[in-house]
């Protein structure tokens, strides 16, 4: 499995930190080099393209020394290379950076854009828009938001302050507060909290599903009306828990699917498939507080996205 680990012999390039893979121990040798390793245990690469990767330099040593197509496989080393998507597809939309000192930086994400690099998106991803503008590639995310969702996101400055910021979103003292646009409600009475248990799809991995009604709740989210505008509403959702697609899923169930919901109540628009850019999810990450646990401050961030309302 590769992950993007800290080495400061390998530097980011165009932004992108390397991946790293350690190399098994298993005996016999199984491969007569890194490149018969790699094509066989990372085959979502092609073999051309590692060809073309390690001919361009972009599969390190753990010392950042470029490997020759023929290096040899050595068990228990790490190696490094860098991501590449060819002809990727730029999102059309920018960030905007709300807050920044020596301990965080706040971005307001736009739609459609991911947080950190993954599947079709490279530098298309906030994290490497951000370490290219700020000229900070040791800025990391501190928890993420789907890429459909617009909003806040928070970065750590300092690498050694991480873990302090991290443990706030593992715990309960974060407040989080979203807004979206769904159908208004004629049957349910507001203030509403939703809690259910939710499980991977059994058969799409990228969706979520509500187990049974006695399954124990492992996700609860509580639901406020805003305000109404003809059949749409808008909504207040304060999640509780922190569950994959969590908000999504619970206006689904209450039979108020999200404006411009691509995967619920049904999947209209695969991982793969090509992007629309003119029909957004209308959710959006809206305001954060919480005690920094680093300087003591109290902080409180609201993003300057404003939901569009659907055509009545």
């Amino acid at each position: 499995m590769s992950r993007s680990p800290i080495n400061p012999d390998i530097p980011a390039l165009n932004g992108v930190a390397p991946s790293c893979v350690a190399l098994p121990t298993e005996k016999p040798v199984k491969w007569p080099t890194v490149l018969a390793f790699l094509e066989e245990r990372m085959s979502a690469v092609s073999p051309a393209e590692w060809r073309e990767r390690f001919n361009n330099g972009r599969v390190l040593s753990t010392r950042g020394q470029a490997l020759a197509l023929d290096a040899p496989f050595e068990g228990g080393t790490r190696i490094y290379y860098y991501r590449q998507i060819p002809n990727e597809r730029p999102v059309p939309f920018e960030e905007t950076v709300l807050f920044q000192d020596d301990h965080l930086v706040v971005a307001d994400k736009p739609h459609f854009l991911p947080v950190t690099p993954g599947g079709r998106y490279v530098q298309n991803s906030l994290l490497v828009r951000l370490q290219r503008k700020l000229q900070m590639p040791q800025l990391a995310p501190l928890h993420r938001i789907d890429r459909e969702t617009a909003g806040l996101v928070l970065f750590a400055v300092n690498p050694v302050e991480r873990g302090a910021y991290h443990a706030l979103f593992s715990g309960r003292t974060m407040r989080k507060t979203y807004e979206a646009i769904a159908p208004a409600s004629d049957s349910l009475v507001w203030p509403h909290t939703r809690r259910s248990r939710l499980e991977e799809h059994p058969a799409q991995f990228y969706r979520m599903i509500e187990a049974a009604a006695d399954s124990i709740p492992n996700s609860e989210t509580h639901i406020d009306l805003l305000e109404q505008r003809g059949p749409w509403a808008r909504y207040q959702l304060s999640p509780i828990s922190g569950k994959r697609h969590q908000l999504r899923v619970h206006m689904n169930a209450l039979g108020l699917p999200i404006v411009g919901d691509q995967l619920y109540p049904d999947v209209l628009h695969g991982p793969d498939d090509e992007e629309d850019f003119s029909a957004p999810l209308r959710l959006l990450a809206k305001r954060i507080a919480f005690t920094d646990p680093v300087t003591g401050m109290k902080r409180s961030f609201e993003s300057a996205i404003r939901l569009d309302w659907p055509c009545v």
